[in-house]
């Protein structure tokens, strides 16, 4: 399956207390396993940086993966940015000797 890498960034109203932040990462794991049960989650990372968040996971095509990213900015709280990835071990067969 491809692999996806999402970089989230909450906005400023997203919550006002870790309580809030902790009850808003459940409900949104909880939407995309409904959802999109297909998905297998890789990471989740809290970043330091312009993003707050960095999650990578698989999905079997783009439009599954916009179906993740649409259920993120459902709940009205994150701005995202989407990328596809490639393993390095199969992009190094991309290579010509």
């Amino acid at each position: 399956m491809p692999t996806y890498v999402v970089l989230t960034r909450l906005t400023p109203e997203a919550v006002k207390t870790p309580r809030e932040l902790k009850r808003l990462e459940k409900a949104v794991s909880e939407a995309i396993r409904r959802e999109c049960p297909q998905v297998k989650w890789l990471a989740n990372y809290a970043i330091l940086g312009p993003h707050d968040y960095l999650d990578i996971f698989e999905a079997p095509d783009e439009t599954v993966a916009a179906k993740v990213v649409v259920v993120i900015r459902s709940f009205g709280h994150a701005e995202t940015e989407t990328w596809t990835a490639v393993p390095w071990e199969r992009f190094e067969r991309l290579i010509p000797e």
